[in-house]
């Protein structure tokens, strides 16, 4: 697992054994920025279910302004720590007030509302769930209807390939999957007009 561009190119991340944590092969995340663009320069990126930050790193990497990370387990914060550090992104201290990401320490959807009423809006959203947790429906439909999103805003949810998501959650509506290998990429926005 590498960060593939940017400032932060080659950089090795440290992975987590166990099944709780798991990793976006470098080949989805390569799919993915392929899709999203090369450079996020001005860009605000939320990794929700962030393990050990590869994709948040990899914003960061490419020029994301602010990057929010969401995990809720402990080692895989340590993780992300770990990795920053290791990619030497953002300011020096964890504490530091100017830095250029954050780490929410809550489930999903306790951090949604909390960014929510901290008046947080992103361009992009990355939802990578555990497989097995199914809480798909409960996020994007969180996300739809927060006021985190504004109407260009990107939602990309990585999932199995077997399992289906809805065409549409409220006002977030598909847009395109790409299959690879056992993952998928599903990507939403808010469909032209609101919800129905």
């Amino acid at each position: 697992m590498r960060v593939i561009a940017g400032k932060a190119r080659g950089t090795r991340l440290a992975g987590l054994k166990g099944a709780d944590i798991r990793p976006t092969l470098d080949r989805v995340k390569e799919s993915f920025f392929n899709k999203v663009g090369q450079t996020l320069e001005g860009e605000t990126f939320l990794d929700l279910f962030a393990g050990t930050g590869s994709m948040g790193i990899e914003a960061l990497s490419r020029g994301a302004e602010k990057v929010v990370f969401v995990e809720k387990n402990h080692q895989a914060q340590n993780l992300i720590y770990s990795n920053l550090e290791r990619c030497h992104l953002g300011p020096d201290g964890v504490d530091s007030q100017d830095k250029n990401w954050v780490l929410l320490k809550h489930d999903a959807l306790h951090a949604l509302k909390v960014l929510d009423e901290r008046g947080y809006s992103f361009d992009i959203v990355y939802v990578d769930p555990p497989f097995a947790d199914d809480v798909y429906a409960d996020c994007l439909l969180a996300l739809s209807r927060s006021r985190l999103l504004m109407e260009a805003s990107l939602v990309v949810v990585e999932h199995h390939s077997k399992k289906v998501l809805e065409k549409k959650y409220d006002k977030l509506a598909f847009q395109v999957e790409r299959r690879l290998g056992d993952s998928c990429l599903s990507y939403y926005q808010i469909a032209s007009g609101g919800s129905d």
